[in-house]
């Protein structure tokens, strides 16, 4: 069984069992966090909702919270001495799913 959810303007196709990061959430580690925005819920038969399914919910818990690699961000004009660099490290929050509500 799968579903697809949404989180943090992404959308996630999960089992039980996988591990996922997304947008950081407010929880801390350990706590169980509940995504009620699940879009479609596969298995023998797939379930597509309508924004979302009635009901449905994917269950998990909160591994750890991190920020990803650097991406360095280079702005350069030409003929000017305009020379900026910034870098920037996304946040991020690993969850396990543990349970498919459907």
């Amino acid at each position: 069984m799968y579903a697809i959810i949404a989180t943090g303007g992404k959308q996630y196709k999960v089992s039980v069992g996988d591990v996922i990061k997304v947008e950081k959430l407010k929880a801390e580690e350990g706590e169980t966090v509940t995504f009620d925005e699940v879009l479609a819920v596969g298995g023998d038969t797939l379930t597509v909702g309508n924004p979302t399914v009635e009901k449905a919910s994917v269950a998990g818990k909160v591994l750890k919270q991190g920020r990803g690699k650097k991406v360095i961000v280079y702005k350069y004009k030409n003929k000017s001495g305009y020379h900026k660099k910034n870098g920037h490290r996304q946040a991020y929050t690993e969850v396990k799913i543990d349970k498919i509500n459907a």
